[in-house]
């Protein structure tokens, strides 16, 4: 006779068969009503500017926007404006030609809106990107086109376009940090998504990713209910993403039939502070960047690498900040 299986896959729940939209969220009142307005901007030929803080799901609510609209079965490209350096973000959103600058590839490449082409386009942490490739994406978005580095003549592209961000951006408008023709641009609609800690569907956002996680891991455990409490009390500075990371571990932990609120390791919220002014972000950022400046001695690429940026946009936030390395004596 077969072999039973050594474990039991997690059971797919009813949520699993909704459409993308309908399975991000459960029946959180300020949620329902924001899916109900993303509903109506699918296929509009709408810019989306999706709002939230970090973790709290941006991404996955623009690959539900993706996936509900005609341009599903077409790319979904992701572009996080603050990981790439300043040297290279021209020539990954762009493209080059053959021959445009010395290390390139001798055949040229595609640039990352270009592959975007007929599908959808996700710039995350657009408040990050430098002023002048603000210029050029205004551009593509006003007139439709992309030009390659080196290229004599810009080719079509339609792309559908959803920005996120955890700024505060007419503040950034304000300050003359980022254009407001592309701020206005972008926000064809806006849709802010609410902290994990404000959502009432919390217990609906746990048992699913636990799912995922338990499938994805071979795991037969089941989530214990003092562990869920332990989960439901939780305040989630790090909303879904540090939701994840912990349900993750706490598989990883587990060595019974179900995972215990021993296994649950929740780490203390840093800071307190939510919902900030702008300028309460910047001496927030500042105060981060410096602490860890002075900490590494101002050795830049080691604070970078605390910070989890690549030294380039390291450079590019003290710069903004004006942070300034003291001279040697």
């Amino acid at each position: 006779p077969p072999r039973a299986p050594a474990f039991a896959t997690p059971a797919p729940r009813p949520s699993d068969r909704l459409p993308p939209l309908e399975r991000i969220a459960g029946d959180d009142p300020q949620m329902q009503k924001l899916l109900a307005q993303a509903r109506r901007l699918v296929d509009r030929g709408i810019h989306v500017l999706v709002e939230g803080e970090t973790g709290s799901g941006k991404e996955v609510l623009a690959r539900a926007l993706h996936g509900a609209s005609s341009r599903a079965a077409m790319p979904f490209v992701a572009v996080n404006c603050a990981a790439i350096p300043d040297s290279l973000i021209e020539s990954e959103l762009f493209g080059y030609t053959p021959g445009s600058f010395t290390g390139g590839r001798a055949k040229g490449m595609k640039g990352l809106i270009a592959q975007a082409d007929r599908g959808t386009l996700f710039l995350d942490e657009i408040g990050d990107m430098p002023m002048a490739l603000q210029t050029r994406l205004l551009r593509v978005l006003s007139e439709g086109e992309v030009l390659p580095l080196g290229a004599e003549s810009p080719q079509r592209v339609d792309i559908a376009v959803v920005a996120a961000t955890h700024r505060h951006l007419p503040g950034l408008v304000a300050s003359g940090r980022f254009r407001e023709d592309l701020y206005y641009r972008l926000c064809g609609a806006v849709l802010k998504l609410p902290p994990l800690r404000a959502r009432g569907d919390m217990r609906y956002l746990i048992e699913g990713m636990f799912n995922e996680e338990a499938a994805a891991m071979s795991s037969p455990a089941r989530l214990s209910e003092e562990a869920m409490q332990r989960l439901l009390a939780h305040d989630w500075p790090g909303n879904l993403r540090e939701l994840r990371n912990v349900l993750r571990l706490a598989l990883a932990l587990c060595t019974g039939a179900s995972v215990s609120a021993q296994d649950l390791q929740l780490q203390p919220r840093a800071d307190t502070v939510c919902d900030t002014e702008p300028d309460e972000d910047v001496a927030a950022e500042t105060g981060r960047l410096l602490d860890a400046l002075k900490r590494h001695r101002w050795h830049v690429a080691r604070a970078a690498d605390e910070l989890g940026m690549s030294r380039a946009t390291a450079y590019r936030h003290m710069k903004r900040l004006g942070i300034v390395v003291p001279r040697r004596g």
